[in-house]
């Protein structure tokens, strides 16, 4: 009984440590992007792209566990199975996310710092000296997190519930009702990003003594409780901000910001704001650290493997300089890059590649047709979000069919004009 229980109890912490990962940059993201489609099109998307996350998770994971090595290699994997150009594929895949993702975490940790605080005369400084904390700290620091990760999860954790408590009374159920469809594709990046995790998964594999049954159940768990958190907060950010108007969704989505920034400026709380400024950047420092060591780790390996150059400083260099000269030039880019790293770099390497492995393999008629189906969808993701990228598809919220006063719409204004958001 005793170990079971402590089976039991394994299982349970593997599982918080998954959704120790989903929370970051995704989750600052959800309601600004998600709430221009509306709260139902957006839980409706979660529970797809959650579960289409989940496959690839499991996907990987039987590889992993088969293979019994910590130290898995996803772009020799895929090139075991889908030759050198899977290789590169998948190496090109991986540079999209962590480079997307350590811009967005540097863009969106400063846009929170210079607005909640009032610095916008001083935001090349304070991306400055963010970037060099979080990068010292990724270097330096990393055993903090392991020694102290617990304690930085269960902070994490207070101050989400304090915000979604002092946000309640805030919601307003009539902006429930708004719904745009149409929008909702431009909203996959963000939510597959939110759901997030699989560079982990050779950890959880191992801690899991490469039991399948226990990674199934610790992963559904871990992102269970993701997807609560996620949708949570999607709940108190769609019903607290006004759909257009100054501290909006609209406004957010049009300045690039992080959700906290306008809701700390609706609900007007010092609590709430010592809250969201606490919490956002706990999520961006415990996960720019995490993905920072996976890209010293991947320079390392690709310029000493490829380029036969073994310098620390260039390691360094790559891994880092490229985001941070990103964030300088365009530092309102933390909406934009989090679509990037979903709509291309997750949905091709932890979507379309599993999918294809998965069809490969698959022994039964029922088992293809599920990979047939995560191909599909995943490739069509992609495509949306690259033909949004080079302007062969525009997808635009069409808010202007919500009244000013932000009464519930009626059917028949909830109808799209002709004209208005076109895909061209």
């Amino acid at each position: 009984m005793g170990k079971e229980r402590g089976s039991a109890f394994l299982t349970i912490s593997v599982a918080i440590v998954i959704t120790g990962n989903l929370i970051g940059a995704g989750i600052l993201a959800l309601p600004v992007n998600t709430g221009l489609a509306g709260l139902v099109p957006s839980l409706i998307g979660m529970v797809v792209c959650g579960g289409l996350m989940y496959l690839s998770a499991t996907v990987l994971s039987e590889e992993v566990a088969a293979s019994g090595d910590e130290s898995f290699n996803l772009p020799s994997f895929f090139g075991k199975y889908l030759g050198s150009g899977g290789r590169w594929v998948a190496i090109a895949a991986n540079l999209i996310i962590l480079y997307g993702l350590l811009t967005a975490y540097l863009t969106g940790g400063a846009s929170i710092i210079v607005n909640l605080l009032g610095m916008e005369g001083g935001a090349p400084l304070v991306t400055t000296l963010f970037f060099l904390a979080l990068t010292a700290f990724t270097l330096m620091g990393i055993e903090i997190i392991r020694k102290y990760g617990s304690l930085l999860m269960v902070i994490l954790w207070g101050t989400f519930a304090v915000m979604i408590v002092l946000a309640e009374p805030s919601v307003e159920p009539a902006r429930f009702a708004y719904m745009d469809w149409g929008f909702l594709p431009a909203t996959v990046p963000i939510i597959v990003t939110a759901f997030h995790f699989h560079n982990i998964i050779p950890n959880v594999c191992s801690s899991l003594d490469w039991d399948m049954g226990r990674i199934r159940r610790a992963i559904a768990l871990g992102m269970a409780i993701g997807f609560v958190m996620n949708a949570l907060w999607v709940h108190v950010g769609i019903g607290a901000l006004p759909l257009t108007g100054d501290g909006s969704l609209t406004a957010a989505f049009e300045q690039n910001t992080p959700a906290t920034v306008p809701m700390s400026q609706v609900i007007a709380s010092p609590v709430f704001l010592f809250c969201s400024l606490l919490f956002s950047l706990l999520a961006i420092v415990t996960s720019y650290a995490a993905n920072g060591m996976g890209m010293v780790g991947f320079a390392g390996d690709l310029l000493g493997n490829v380029l036969h150059l073994k310098s620390r400083l260039a390691v360094v260099l790559f891994a880092f300089l490229p985001p941070y000269l990103v964030a300088m030039v365009y530092p309102d880019v933390f909406l934009a890059a989090m679509n990037v790293v979903g709509g291309v770099g997750i949905v091709t390497l932890f979507g379309v590649l599993p999918g294809v492995i998965l069809l490969r393999r698959a022994a039964s008629a029922g088992t293809r047709v599920v990979a047939l189906a995560m191909v599909v969808l995943f490739a069509l993701f992609l495509c949306i979000e690259v033909g949004q990228e080079f302007g062969l598809l525009k997808l635009h919220p069409r808010t202007e069919h919500w009244h000013h006063h932000e009464q519930p719409v009626t059917p028949q204004d909830a109808q799209p004009s002709p004209a208005a958001g076109d895909a061209d």
